[in-house]
């Protein structure tokens, strides 16, 4: 791997000529270009979110980059998921593997590495430490609370994103500084929702929704990382690219916030976390805790996306191929198809929420 080097605090010729774009930018120079190619990130999901903060991340000259994730590429994912092609979707290649493929080829100095892993409460730590931002590119909010659980345990800063439909989100996340998601989550409520959440698989996303999400989170992590962050840290920023509105608030830290406050990692501790166990063959049931779930309300959103759909007062059953879903009121379900507990939370997340 050709890596850019950097002599006596300088940057080689060749790599000062590839961003020389970006060095005449004043706020980064030189040396914020030199520390974005020292830098270390983690990238936890790559969907359209992360595919696209990638791409703009190793072409700025982030020097290593970890790729998380555990599903793989569908024909389904090329409207929005930039960077895929055909031929991945074709070999069904784990999102990890092909990302990593042509970011090497976008940018051969960089180190990239794909993980295809399902981030959980035993290895999360050892995947995100040693890094200095994380990223999100995740697609349910139990995974985003562990990774908020492990980067106010460690210091580490990152950027929550999100994306559905025509609508998305982005707040950068200073621990100990900024409010985290933890303190959001109780400000909108969103840890305690119960019932049935919009995901991309139920009401669809705009893969321009999806870009200029991306480009805010990736700016704001390229800043932070060329060690010019501070304004701008600890504001939520939205954007619906079908209406055109755009906006910005301050989110204060909560001073009794269980994550930056009480330092309680429920996350982290697999307190929080579905709990997940074989039910007879090829099926595996995922306890969902404290939810309920509107069923007739989920009858509707599958409609348009799955088969079979069929419900009664008790349960709502439908069909993905191959898989078939069984939910109930509690939020219970058992996903027949599959014994792997990371494709069954993956469905889960997809036509549920989480």
């Amino acid at each position: 791997m050709n890596l850019p080097f950097i002599h006596n605090g300088h940057m080689d010729p060749k790599s000062y000529e590839r961003y020389s774009r970006q060095i005449l930018f004043a706020a980064i120079g030189e040396k914020g270009q030199e520390r974005l190619l020292a830098s270390r990130a983690a990238l936890v999901g790559c969907g359209a979110l992360g595919t696209a903060i990638a791409n703009l991340l190793v072409r700025a000259g982030v020097g290593t980059l970890r790729i998380i994730d555990r599903d793989f590429v569908e024909e389904s994912n090329l409207q929005r998921q930039m960077l895929f092609d055909e031929a991945d979707a074709r070999e069904s290649l784990p999102k990890a593997v092909a990302a990593e493929r042509h970011l090497r080829a976008i940018n051969a100095g960089a180190a990239v590495e794909g993980v295809v892993a399902d981030l959980t409460p035993a290895n999360a730590e050892d995947l995100l430490a040693g890094h200095d931002i994380i990223l999100d590119g995740a697609d349910n909010f139990e995974t985003r609370f562990l990774v908020n659980d492990v980067a106010v345990k460690r210091g580490i800063r990152w950027i929550y994103a999100g994306v559905v439909g025509s609508y998305g989100v982005m707040l950068p996340i200073h621990p100990s500084r900024t409010a985290c998601l933890a303190c959001l989550a109780d400000l909108m409520n969103a840890e305690a929702t119960h019932g049935v959440e919009e995901t991309c698989d139920t009401v669809g996303v705009l893969g321009a929704a999806a870009g200029v999400i991306s480009s805010l989170a990736a700016g704001a992590a390229i800043k932070t990382l060329a060690n010019s962050a501070g304004e701008g840290d600890g504001r939520l920023t939205s954007f619906d690219v079908w209406i055109g509105r755009y906006r910005a608030v301050q989110v204060a830290r909560d001073p009794n916030c269980r994550a930056c406050a009480r330092h309680e990692y429920r996350y982290l501790e697999g307190e929080a976390m579905p709990h997940v166990t074989m039910c007879g063959r090829d099926s595996v049931q995922i306890h969902e805790r404290g939810r309920k779930l509107d069923l007739a309300l989920l009858g509707q959103r599958l409609g348009p996306v799955a088969a079979d759909v069929r419900q009664n007062g008790f349960l709502l059953r439908f069909s993905v191929n191959p898989y078939e879903i069984t939910v109930f009121a509690d939020g219970r379900a058992i996903i027949k198809g599959t014994r792997e507990p990371s494709v069954a939370r993956s469905l889960y997340s997809r036509y549920l929420g989480a």
